[in-house]
């Protein structure tokens, strides 16, 4: 039987593991979670200040802030535009409109890296498509070309972190970066258009392995284009498949294709989602690197399960493979229902308002271990909105 079949043909028994039976509509589910979402997210937000944004929980519990300069200060006031999306609560737009106005300095307070599109995007983007206001748009464009003066042409793609690792990189380049071109694609000119088009070109070419997996940073000469080396450097090993990073090239590639209508976008998407759906639990959430040798007991990364959904969500109404869109669509209402659960679904007033617990942030240097994580929960409200937008 193939992996299409076996995902095509999900046991019932299957979903009534996931803590919320099959009786309970993906619609009444949905208005469930962002129910939760308008009480919980408000209050997250009674702890911060002025200028600080959620982060995560330590390991006792405590909230743990940032400031804007942290490559995960969009996706707060994302979260709270997605919700205001779905619920109309005007008390929850004006949260959102404080939250993003916290990164108003982002340009000139910080110095900005690949993560620009995260930061931004998510933030000020969804703010424009959320009210289709002009006045949003400003600052997105601003941080296009700031992140369209990282490429290289030589290398043919945007460098991501900025330093190099005690001198062991000269142009770093890690998978994450393919959700930043959503920046170029959306609030770009033609010529940052053209870059992340040849960033997830070069990308396709030097991250990907034989089977549809991804590397997590490949080093380039940033004057020859030569490729330096690959690693894997939050996962398991350089040779392990980590979970989010290869959760960010599904998305991304899907995105590409989406914004841009080019073929192999859209073939690089499909072989990514090939590769990774036979490789997850029957719940459908990856344990945090599909190779770590303690599976099933390893632990699960609910914000890899999320962004998977998302993008699963969208490529089901993007292939023209029937029966990969079936498996796609199913696969993302596994998804969605496990993290809906008890599981992972926090009670009112649970986790300070974060939305889900067993997110893993980087375990090989012990940080975020287990623990709520913004942009699980921001990936989790952006998959159930593309999920009611289909039907």
């Amino acid at each position: 039987m193939s992996f299409l079949t076996r995902h095509l043909l999900i046991p019932a028994a299957l979903l009534l593991c996931l803590g919320c039976t099959r009786t309970e509509s993906m619609n009444s589910l949905t208005d469930r979670v962002f129910t939760l979402a308008q009480t919980q997210l408000p209050l997250l937000s009674e702890s911060l200040s002025d200028t600080n944004t959620p982060r995560s929980l330590d390991k006792d519990g405590n909230l743990v802030t940032a400031d804007i300069g942290w490559w995960c200060s969009g996706f707060f006031p994302g979260s709270l535009w997605y919700t205001y999306l779905y619920t109309g609560d005007e008390k929850i737009r004006a949260l959102a409109e404080t939250q993003t106005r916290k990164l108003d300095s982002l340009l000139v307070r910080t110095k900005p890296d690949h993560d620009l599109g995260f930061q931004l995007n998510c933030s000020y983007g969804n703010a424009f498509r959320a009210t289709g206001e002009a006045a949003w748009r400003a600052l997105p464009e601003a941080g296009a070309r700031v992140l369209a003066a990282r490429f290289s042409p030589q290398a043919g793609v945007l460098r991501s972190w900025n330093h190099n690792n005690g001198g062991q990189w000269r142009f770093p380049v890690i998978i994450d970066n393919m959700m930043n071109l959503e920046l170029l694609m959306r609030f770009g000119d033609e010529d940052c258009r053209e870059i992340a088009l040849k960033h997830a070109r070069t990308t396709a070419r030097n991250h990907f392995r034989p089977d549809g997996t991804s590397y997590h940073l490949v080093d380039y000469d940033p004057e020859t284009g030569a490729v330096r080396g690959k690693q894997t450097v939050q996962g398991l090993s350089d040779d392990s498949a980590w979970a989010r990073g290869n959760a960010w090239g599904l998305y991304g590639y899907t995105m590409m294709y989406e914004l841009s209508g080019e073929a192999d976008m859209l073939a690089q998407a499909e072989l990514i989602a090939r590769a990774l759906l036979p490789r997850l639990p029957e719940d459908g959430i990856p344990y945090w690197d599909f190779d770590d040798p303690e599976i099933p007991d390893a632990l699960r990364d609910a914000s890899a399960g999320a962004i998977m959904a998302a993008a699963l969500v969208r490529l089901a109404s993007l292939t023209g493979d029937r029966k990969l869109a079936r498996a796609c669509r199913r696969t993302a209402e596994t998804q969605l229902r496990t993290l809906a659960s008890p599981a992972y679904l926090a009670a009112p007033g649970e986790l300070h308002g974060f939305l889900l617990r067993h997110g893993v942030g980087h375990k090989p240097a012990g940080s975020e271990i287990d623990v709520p994580l913004t942009y699980a929960d921001y990936y989790f409200l952006e998959a159930l909105l593309r999920y009611n937008e289909r039907r």
